[in-house]
């Protein structure tokens, strides 16, 4: 799973398999680690009892909740990602992006791209 933030939005993208444990198990985690035993960890979880799309940070912990039902619709389609944007207490909003990653048109050195779902424009040249 790749996180990406900047300023009030969080994407996130997942993998075909991270999406298939997203819908059979309702979680998947990813984890960053700094000097010493620091570590910042990221979670999307797939919940029944979430009715919109939410962001939340405790202990170094970052979870974004998608309501199952969407989840589970999101899965199962051609539906690329599940967006939203959350109202916070000071007024401000912030938004939520969870996407299927795709493979790059652009091939790159080092990275493994099996897991990834076919890019739709993958047929067009550059």
């Amino acid at each position: 799973m790749k996180l990406r933030i900047l300023d009030n939005s969080i994407r996130l993208r997942l993998t075909r398999t991270e999406v298939e444990t997203a819908n059979s198990e309702g979680l998947v985690r990813g984890r960053v680690h700094f000097a010493g035993t620091n570590a910042f960890e990221y979670v999307f979880e797939s919940s029944p009892a979430t009715v919109a799309p939410e962001a939340h940070i405790s202990n170094n912990v970052m979870t974004v909740r998608v309501p199952a039902v969407d989840v589970q619709e999101w899965a199962a389609s051609e539906q690329v990602s599940i967006s939203a944007e959350q109202l916070l207490d000071d007024g401000e909003r912030l938004s939520i992006l969870v996407e299927k990653d795709f493979v790059c048109l652009a091939p790159r050195d080092g990275e493994d791209e099996s897991d990834m779902y076919p890019h739709p424009n993958e047929n067009e040249s550059c």
